[in-house]
């Protein structure tokens, strides 16, 4: 799907609808020393088999695609959840 890289939509901060720079979310890198990272390299070390059993299948096919806007007034950034689809191209 095709979405524009410019939208106008509602910004909190503003209180009023202005113009918003639209780009796709991306996850940052994982901290190895998070608790829960650690305790999965704990379960996970040493001899056997698999921590957690192996899936057969996955659920979905695709992923939520999140768009991450700024606002071209106050420079605030927010993310807005979208739709479902394989891939999501952004057009100017």
């Amino acid at each position: 799907m095709k979405a524009p890289k410019e939208i106008r939509t509602y910004c909190p901060h503003c209180n009023k609808h202005t113009l918003h720079n639209v780009s796709l979310y991306k996850k940052g890198k994982d901290r190895s020393t998070a608790w829960g990272a650690r305790r999965h390299a704990e379960r996970k070390k040493g001899y056997g088999g698999q921590k957690y059993p192996e899936l057969k299948r996955k659920a979905k096919t695709t992923k939520k695609q999140t768009l991450k806007l700024k606002c071209s007034e106050c420079g605030k950034q927010r993310l807005r959840e979208g739709i479902r689809l394989r891939k999501l191209e952004l057009v100017s």
